[in-house]
């Protein structure tokens, strides 16, 4: 029981004050006029201030509180390392058993687990929701055991009582960690674009050569392995092999002793794309539906386009001299021999043998095909007669060989069962609402895919691989009327783009594809076929575990799955002859990049109360009382503050100056210094 004396004035404070300050005035002109009751008139006066202010004792029951110590235990994924989770659970039951043993003294456990997704230790905000769940005016001490690596230590929070860190590890613990100083997102396919990487020893390691082995995969193939320095910013030049995603992964082999090898691996996922698409364009004759040709093709900034045109075939005579015929003598031996190699795709257009182009010359380009270049042959009346390509070496590697047939009748382009699931014709714009053709070349042995059909369902447009290269061939030189708006026009445009970048091998076009996009720890996967169903798809996670993922049929021809990856890291998928890399997270997650225990990280946190770090392996520090602002760490100890936190019960109040007293007092004051001063 505690008792007080508190005002709670009649008036408000300001006007008591002028009353004080008009009694005062009064009292003082009494004592100038040398009035003998001028004393008794100012004790009159503090009575009727006195009563005014309201004053009553006040007497409160309180009942002590207990100080409130939390206990910070990390279980994030750095604190399995070595013996490290054994240190949390001895210091964090030693220290609750002991805090327990102190008078006047409750513990608050507070388990703080791994961040969501990739955040990391989440030590101080696992703090702030403890305290808001505590009076702050009890809190005596925060225990923190771990390891010092906190990534969230930058967190604005006021401390009520000091703070320490009783710190995991040991100061033998060593650790290699491989880390990528710069990896651009795109780079050009087969130029070499440099990556930055560095391999480092943290903590106690012991000495070597200064140097360490590192591996080198790319799409999940078999490593390559080097020798590189430690401690040293390493550029090292890479060539992507191919366009779309490349998964490249950094591998160092897991030394002796070190703490982990989570951090000896560095996975980058980089998309290749082309600097230039280099495209030859032979024109047999000039007509409608070349400049369609050369419209699409210099419409893209990033193809480089030749045109080879035969104005003049050369059997006409005509008496022209030979040299106004050209301006230029047009290099047929150094693009078709010499310089073949360098382009992407050659698109023949109605061109037909003249003796222009050798024999020797075709057969380099059936070779440049299976090689793993591209031809397009788009077919006029001329394929169907004695002068077609197809009689020549090129008509080796051609998907279809034409029967000598030109239909002369309109039609309507349809995309076959098969195209409705080629991704060179799925999906057209319109839908097949289109405008008719009006000529088509019969073919037949069409040995490749016929997405296109033309005339009572004849093949219009066949696509093939040869040896590693590709071909196709369009059995009509109408295409144009679509661009031109014949009975409403059609796609064009789109279906030679499609066309052409099927022809390059861009991976968003690839009949047979397994792809997978990662969105955290999920993966949706995509598998395209030519095939009406696909196996169930096999995932190896980072560990070489095997699971299957049964694949649901989304549209014609594509196949898609959602899967969870259990853990960070590289997943390996195989549906069929398709394989696929795709990491899930960093190679490295964050717990993982830094393994050694530091008290750098809490050291500004712990300053603000003067708190201290003690290493666990040391042993378990005393516990001492300090007052706030005195020191709360020394060797061997930690200091708590007691708070002396009470909550009080009941509280009662009685008057000091009832109404009655202070009529009679002040009444009685007055009146003997009217008798007092009258007496005179």
């Amino acid at each position: 029981m505690t008792g007080s004396i508190v005002f709670d004035p009649l008036i408000p404070w300001s006007l008591l004050a002028m009353v004080a300050v008009v009694a005062l005035i009064g009292v003082m002109l009494a004592a100038v006029r040398r009035l003998n009751g001028w004393g008794l008139r100012a004790l009159a006066a503090l009575v009727i201030i006195g009563a005014l202010t309201g004053p009553s004792y006040q007497q409160e029951d309180r009942a002590p509180l207990t100080d409130i110590v939390i206990l910070l235990e990390d279980d994030s994924a750095s604190q399995n390392l070595s013996d490290r989770a054994d240190q949390v659970a001895f210091a964090a039951d030693t220290l609750a058993a002991r805090i327990a043993a102190r008078p006047n003294t409750e513990i608050r456990r507070v388990t703080v687990p791994d961040g969501e997704g990739d955040a990391g230790t989440q030590l101080m905000t696992a703090l702030s929701k403890a305290l808001a769940e505590e009076p702050r005016a009890r809190i005596a001490g925060i225990l923190a055991v771990s390891d010092g690596r906190i990534h969230d230590a930058d967190l604005p929070l006021e401390l009520p009582a000091p703070m320490h860190l009783l710190m995991t590890g040991k100061s033998t613990d060593w650790d290699r960690r491989l880390s990528i100083r710069n990896a651009p997102a795109f780079a050009i396919i087969g130029e070499p674009v440099t990556l930055t990487l560095r391999i480092e020893d943290m903590g106690a390691a012991p000495d070597g050569t200064g140097l360490a082995p590192l591996e080198i995969s790319v799409d999940g193939d078999a490593p390559q392995s080097f020798q590189v320095p430690l401690g040293q910013d390493i550029e090292l030049p890479v060539t992507l092999p191919h366009g779309g995603r490349n998964v490249i992964q950094f591998t160092v082999p897991e030394a002796p002793g070190e703490l982990t090898d989570r951090n000896n691996t560095a996975l980058i996922q980089m998309n290749g794309v082309r600097d230039r698409l280099r495209v030859l364009l032979v024109s047999g004759e000039p007509h409608p539906g070349g400049r369609t040709w050369r419209n699409l093709l210099k419409s893209d900034s990033s193809v480089d386009l030749v045109h080879f045109t035969i104005l003049r075939p050369p059997e006409k005579q005509d008496g022209v001299p030979v040299n106004e015929l050209s301006l230029i003598a047009f290099p047929t031996r150094e693009l078709f021999l010499e310089k073949i190699d360098d382009f992407d795709l050659i698109i023949f257009d109605r061109y037909k043998r003249r003796g222009i182009l050798p024999a020797l010359y075709l057969d380099n380009v059936a070779n440049y095909i299976r090689q793993g270049g591209a031809v397009l042959v788009a077919a006029g009346e001329d394929f169907a007669g004695a002068d077609s390509i197809f009689r020549s070496p090129l008509g080796t590697v051609l998907p279809a060989a034409p029967t000598a047939r030109v239909l002369e009748e309109p039609y309507l382009p349809a995309i076959t069962d098969l195209g409705q699931r080629h991704p060179v014709t799925t999906d057209l714009p319109g839908g097949g609402d289109w405008g008719r053709w009006l000529r088509q070349v019969d073919v037949a042995e069409a040995r490749g895919n016929v997405v296109m059909s033309g005339i009572a369902e004849r093949p219009l447009l066949v696509l093939d691989r040869v040896g590693q290269g590709r071909v196709a061939l369009l059995a009509s030189d109408h295409a144009w009327l679509w661009n031109r708006g014949y009975e409403g026009g059609g796609p064009q445009l789109e279906l030679l783009r499609r066309l052409a970048h099927w022809m390059m091998k861009e991976p968003e076009l690839e009949e047979e594809s397994l792809t997978a996009e990662a969105t955290g720890q999920t993966m949706r996967i995509r598998r395209r076929t030519l095939e009406d169903t696909v196996p169930p798809l096999t995932l190896t996670d980072p560990s070489g575990n095997v699971s299957e993922l049964t694949l649901r049929d989304a549209s014609p021809g594509v196949f898609e799955g959602v899967f969870e990856g259990p853990e960070i890291g590289l997943y390996r998928l195989e549906n069929g002859d398709q394989t696929a890399v795709i990491g899930l997270g960093p190679a490295a997650p964050r717990e993982f990049e830094q393994t050694i225990a530091t008290p750098d990280v809490l050291a500004p946190v712990l300053a603000g109360l003067r708190g201290g770090t003690i290493r666990i392996e040391d042993g378990l520090p005393r516990i001492r009382n300090v007052r706030l602002g005195r020191p709360a760490a020394g060797r061997g100890w930690v200091g708590l503050t007691p708070r002396d936190a009470f909550e009080t019960r009941d509280v009662r109040q009685s008057n000091l100056l009832p109404g009655w007293l202070v009529l009679l007092l002040s009444a009685g004051l007055i009146t003997a210094a009217w008798l007092r001063e009258g007496r005179r």
